[in-house]
C-alpha cells in the first residue's frame, strides 16, 4: 500500500472518521493534493473534539467530510492502535505546520494565514522564516472576536484567493475552525486548508509548548491545564469518559454512526 493510500484509511472513532496516518504520510498527502490542485481541508483532532461531536452530532459531518481528520493527541493514536493501525503516530497541529513549512521550501509553496491577533501573526511570520528560509508567505488574515458580516468575509475571500496561495492555516480554534473550512472550501481558490487550533500561538511564542516528553506521555492536557485552568477544565473533565467510551466502542457494547458524512 503506498503512502496515499495509507491517508485515506479512517476509523470510526466516536463516530468521527479518524484517518490512520502519522506525520509523514500526513505531509505527503497534502503535497499530492497540492500537485494535483485538489480542493480538501484537514482537521487535526483530540480527544476533546471527538466529545465535542459526540455531544453535537451536527458536527460530525465538518469532521467527516474533511479529507483528512489526523490523530492529534495520544488518546486518539492509542485508541487507534488498540483498533489494529500500528503505524499510526500522532500529527500534532504545530508539528504539521513545521513539517509542511519545512517541504514547501523546495516544493515552492505558498502559505496564508487566518486567525490570531496582529501581534500573534506577526511574531508567528517572523518565527517560521526564521526556521524555514525561503519560505514563502502568501498573506496573513486576522479576524475580529464576533461572526464576520456577509461583505467582510467576501473580502477576506477576495484577499485570500488574490494571494494565490497554495496552503491556508487556519487557527481560530475548533470547531469554529472546522465550520470555516467546510464553508469555504468551495469559494477558496488554494487547494489545502488545514485547521491547527493553537499552533499559531504555540509558534509565536504567545503560549508555552510542553516539554516533548510530556507530549509524548500523554500528559500535555496536564500541562495545558496547569497554564489555562479556566479555560481549559470544561475540555479536560471530559477525558475520562472519552476513555470509557472507546473501551465500550472497542468491545462492542455500543456503536456510532459516521452516517452524516457526505462522502
Amino acid at each position: 500500500m503506498v503512502v496515499s493510500d495509507l491517508a485515506n484509511s479512517r476509523h470510526n472513532l466516536l463516530g468521527i472518521r479518524i484517518s490512520a496516518v502519522n506525520l509523514p504520510q500526513a505531509v505527503e498527502t497534502i503535497g499530492r493534493w497540492i500537485a494535483r490542485q485538489e480542493k480538501e481541508y484537514v482537521c487535526v483532532v483530540p480527544a476533546h473534539s471527538i466529545m465535542d461531536a459526540y455531544r453535537q452530532v451536527e458536527l460530525r459531518p465538518l469532521f467527516n467530510n474533511a479529507g483528512m481528520c489526523t490523530p492529534d493527541g495520544m488518546g486518539v493514536v492509542w485508541s487507534l492502535k488498540l483498533a489494529g493501525f500500528r503505524n499510526v503516530s500522532r500529527v500534532y497541529g504545530p508539528d504539521l505546520m513545521q513539517a509542511v513549512s519545512a517541504d514547501s521550501v523546495a516544493k515552492g509553496w505558498s502559505h496564508f494565514y487566518y486567525g490570531g491577533t496582529p501581534g500573534v501573526l506577526s511574531r508567528l511570520i517572523e518565527t517560521l522564516q526564521a526556521r524555514f528560509p525561503g519560505l514563502r508567505i502568501a498573506g496573513t488574515y486576522c479576524p475580529p472576536f464576533r461572526p464576520l458580516t456577509p461583505e467582510e468575509d467576501a473580502q477576506a475571500v477576495a484577499q485570500i484567493n488574490a494571494s494565490g496561495a497554495d496552503i491556508v492555516w487556519v487557527g481560530i480554534g475548533s470547531p469554529r475552525q472546522e465550520q470555516w473550512m467546510a464553508e469555504h472550501r468551495s469559494v477558496l481558490l488554494a487547494p489545502v486548508l488545514i485547521g491547527v487550533g493553537a499552533a499559531f500561538d504555540f509558534h509565536s511564542g504567545a503560549k508555552p509548548q510542553a516539554p516533548r516528553w510530556i507530549q509524548r506521555s500523554g500528559l500535555e492536557w496536564i500541562y495545558r491545564f496547569a497554564h489555562e485552568p479556566r479555560r481549559l477544565w470544561k475540555r479536560y473533565i471530559q477525558y475520562p469518559w472519552f476513555v470509557l467510551l472507546v473501551i465500550a466502542q472497542l468491545f462492542g457494547f455500543i456503536q456510532f454512526s459516521d452516517s452524516t458524512a457526505e462522502r
